[in-house]
């Protein structure tokens, strides 16, 4: 006999949850333009929550650039950074796992790029808690608050652990030079788009949808208990093993284009949108 068991005498029925998890990226998703959450997105967030689904982060930020943003929001749970290289968990202010970029494999992946359309701009992420993002020469930072350190000689980024490689092209946009690189060197490492300005060389196979999986198995959560919301390229894998993927109205057209479903922007509340009509 199937259906849901009946309520106890007197005590009315609790509809199934419609999601368990609910994945949300950080930038131009969860955050509006200003760093922030705003106080709709908080509580439909957390009457989601209190009706018994998790909620993870999933940002290609790793864990030093991700962590300020985690504590002003007094998230206690599991963070997925860096395109899936790390799981953290938040109230422990602990990382659990952490995959790294193979040196000498990223260096061969550049080396095949820059025949291909030139001296790139190079910036990269020490892996860790505290890694560092070294800029070198050339490389256009985005102004804001987070922490980065400039070099002079780019042999540097090499000479600790990385999670990943950023680079940019003189003239190339972020579309061209990713896909130039995909074309060249897509066998020996990842490569995505994170956000303007923002084409990451990651460890070959690695996506978010790879450490979101990580995280929620440990929560004894699966994929098709999940509503998944992104607005960039690198939320494509994420999407593609969520049940249901939401695109934000000013999400990239590559995700839109693999959406279950549009909502409005980021600064419009779009993840309260759809939570609101999903839990009530």
């Amino acid at each position: 006999m199937s259906g849901s068991a009946p309520a106890a005498a007197g005590r009315p029925a609790v509809p199934p949850l419609p999601y368990k998890l609910i994945a949300t990226d950080l930038d131009g998703t969860l955050l509006r333009p200003d760093d922030t959450v705003s106080e709709r997105t908080r509580r439909a967030l957390a009457t989601a929550t209190a009706a018994g689904a998790a909620h993870i982060v999933v940002t290609g930020r790793a864990v030093p650039w991700t962590r300020h943003i985690l504590d002003a929001l007094d998230y206690q749970g599991l963070a997925v950074c860096g395109q899936g290289a790390q799981v953290y968990h938040a109230g422990e202010h602990r990382l659990l796992t952490s995959v790294t970029l193979d040196r000498q494999l990223a260096g061969l992946a550049l080396s095949k790029i820059e025949a291909e359309v030139g001296p790139l701009f190079l910036a990269a992420s020490r892996d860790g808690l505290d890694g560092e993002v070294l800029v070198g020469p050339g490389y256009r930072v985005q102004e804001g608050p987070l922490p980065n350190v400039m070099i002079d000689d780019p042999g540097e980024l090499w000479t600790a652990p990385l999670n990943k490689v950023y680079l940019q092209h003189p003239t190339l946009d972020d579309d061209a030079l990713a896909a130039a690189a995909r074309q060249v060197a897509g066998d020996l490492v990842g490569v995505t788009m994170a956000g303007e300005g923002i084409v990451e060389l990651l460890p070959l196979g690695l996506t978010k949808a790879t450490g979101l999986s990580l995280a929620a198995r440990r929560l004894g959560l699966t994929a098709k208990e999940t509503v998944a919301f992104g607005d960039m390229p690198n939320d494509i894998p994420m999407f593609a093993w969520a049940a249901h993927g939401v695109a934000m109205a000013n999400a990239h057209d590559e995700l839109k284009a693999v959406a279950d479903e549009l909502t409005v922007s980021n600064e419009e509340d779009g993840i309260a949108v759809v939570l609101e009509r999903l839990f009530g």
